[in-house]
C-alpha cells in the first residue's frame, strides 16, 4: 500500500508538467500542422484544406531555396569552426597551464552573452564601409597595413552568410570548449603514458588514442550545434537586419507570418524547421538510448 501511495503523490507532482507539456508543446506543434495544411491568409481563420500545396509552394519559391542555401552554408561552416576551435581550446587548457581557470572564464564568456549583444557588437566589427566611415576589423587592417585583408564582410555577394558564421563561431566555441575539457579530462593518464613508453609521438596519441574516446562528445556537439544553427534568428537580425541575400527559413517565417499574415505558409516553414531539427536529434537520441542499453 505504501509503494501505490508513493506513486500516486509522483504522479500527482509531474502531473502539472506533462500537462503543460503536451498542451503548449505537442497541441501547438498539431495545431501548427493543421494550420500548414490549410489556405488560411489574413487575419480571419480559415482551416480550408489544401493539404500539401503550401508546401509544393515553398520548395518552387526561389527566396525558400536561397534560405536552404544559406542554411546549408551557415551550418557547415558554424559547426566545423566551433568543433575545430573548441577542441584547440580544450588541447591548450589540458596542458596544465598557469591561470587555466582565468582562461577558461574567458573562453565561456562570450556564451554568457545572448545573440542579440553579440550581432550587434560584430555589426561594428565587420562594418563593410570603407573611407572615412571605416571601423572595425577594416580599420584595423588599415592601420597595420594590411590592406589586402579589408573586405565587405557580409555585404560579399553571394558568401555574405559566411561571414555571420563567425560571430556565431566566437560565442559557441567556449561551450564546446567546455565539452571537450571534460572530455579529456576523463581519459586515463595511463593511456597516454602506455603509449608514450610505446614510442608514440603526441601527434599519434591525440589521433589514435584521444580523439577516438571523445567522438561521442564530438557527435553531442555537433548535434547541439546543429539544431542551433538551423533555428538561427536573432543573431542575423541584429547583425544585418532583413536582407533577402541573408534571408534563412526563420526570418522568412517570421515575415510571412507576422509581417504578410500569410499563416498557412508561415506554419508550413515551422513544421518544415522541426522536422530539420528532428532529423538531428532523434538519431541522436536513439543512439543515447542503445549506448546506455549495451552499458
Amino acid at each position: 500500500m505504501r509503494i501505490d501511495k508513493d506513486r500516486l503523490i509522483g504522479i500527482l507532482l509531474v502531473s502539472p508538467s506533462i500537462i503543460a507539456v503536451a498542451i503548449f508543446i505537442y497541441g501547438f506543434i498539431g495545431w501548427s500542422g493543421r494550420v500548414s495544411l490549410s489556405a488560411w491568409k489574413g487575419l480571419n481563420p480559415d482551416y480550408t484544406w489544401v493539404g500539401l500545396k503550401n508546401y509544393i509552394n515553398l520548395f518552387s519559391d526561389p527566396r525558400f531555396q536561397v534560405d536552404i542555401r544559406n542554411t546549408v552554408i551557415f551550418t557547415v561552416l558554424f559547426v566545423a569552426g566551433a568543433l575545430i576551435l573548441g577542441l584547440i581550446l580544450a588541447i591548450l587548457l589540458d596542458q596544465d597551464l598557469r591561470g587555466e581557470s582565468i582562461f577558461r572564464t574567458i573562453f565561456l564568456f562570450p556564451m554568457a552573452i545572448s545573440y542579440i549583444v553579440t550581432g550587434v557588437v560584430w555589426r561594428w566589427l565587420m562594418n563593410p564601409a570603407q573611407g572615412e566611415r571605416m571601423s572595425g576589423f577594416n580599420i584595423l587592417f588599415d592601420k597595420l597595413g594590411l590592406d589586402f585583408l579589408i573586405n565587405k564582410w557580409y555585404t560579399t555577394p553571394e558568401w555574405g552568410i559566411a561571414f555571420i558564421a563567425i560571430p556565431a563561431i566566437w560565442q559557441m566555441s567556449g561551450y564546446v570548449m567546455a565539452l571537450y575539457l571534460s572530455g579529456l579530462r576523463a581519459i586515463p593518464q595511463e593511456l597516454r603514458e602506455a603509449a608514450r613508453v610505446d614510442g608514440a609521438t603526441e601527434v599519434q596519441i591525440y589521433r589514435h588514442i584521444i580523439l577516438p574516446l571523445i567522438r561521442p562528445i564530438t557527435l553531442s556537439a555537433m548535434i547541439i550545434l546543429g539544431h542551433i544553427s538551423l533555428k538561427v534568428f536573432d543573431l542575423i537580425i541584429s547583425t544585418v537586419g532583413k536582407q533577402l541575400q541573408l534571408d534563412v527559413p526563420a526570418i522568412y517565417m517570421w515575415q510571412t507570418t507576422f509581417d504578410g499574415h500569410f499563416f498557412g505558409r508561415g506554419a508550413a516553414i515551422s513544421i518544415l524547421l522541426l522536422l530539420s531539427v528532428a532529423v538531428l536529434v532523434i538519431p541522436y537520441l536513439r543512439y543515447s538510448l542503445k549506448t546506455e542499453e549495451s552499458l
